[in-house]
Order: C-alpha cells, then sequence, then structure tokens
C-alpha cells in the first residue's frame, strides 16, 4: 500500500508498519514505496511498544510506528560512526 492509502483505509491511528520496498535519496530521506500495516494500536505508547517487539524478533526487518494524522513521512537516516557501547563491552570480556 502506499502512505496516502493507509491514513484513507486508518484515519488519525497509530499503526506498526512494514516498509516492504523503500530506497533512500542522496540527502538521507527514507522513501517507503510500499507499505503493510502490521498493527492498529489504542496509542503511540503501545504502537512504540508493539514495533520494539516486531524488531527484537525480526531484526532485518524494517518497522516504524506512525501516526496517520501525518500527511507524510518524514524519515532521515542516521549515519553510525564508531561501535555500540554494547558491542564493546560484550568484546572487552
Amino acid at each position: 500500500m502506499l502512505w496516502s492509502e493507509i491514513r484513507e483505509a486508518y484515519p488519525n491511528q497509530w499503526l506498526v508498519i512494514e516498509a516492504l520496498d523503500a530506497h533512500t535519496t542522496p540527502s538521507g530521506q527514507r522513501v517507503l514505496d510500499d507499505v503493510a500495516v502490521l498493527e492498529v494500536c489504542e496509542s503511540g505508547t503501545k504502537a512504540m511498544q508493539n514495533y520494539r517487539r516486531w524488531h527484537l524478533r525480526y531484526p532485518a526487518r524494517e518497522f516504524y510506528f506512525v501516526n496517520t494524522s501525518r500527511e507524510r513521512l518524514d524519515i532521515r537516516e542516521r549515519q553510525w560512526v564508531g561501535i555500540r557501547r554494547n558491542h564493546a563491552v560484550a568484546l572487552e570480556g
């Protein structure tokens, strides 16, 4: 589905979605070309909790929690430099 179709089908609701097809622009903007709705949630807090559950179970897949009140999705990729602290601790011992 497209974001416009999701907004129409789920007006003003919190969702957990999965990007089935996406690309990144040269400016670092993530564009979701095809999206699947995984869950409808009663609040932003519940959507975030459910997002974490999905992400822990399937870490290689691309999930987001969003509210359909937004006309456009504004997803920007961050460039990580270095290693995460959890990995550094694991490598020390």
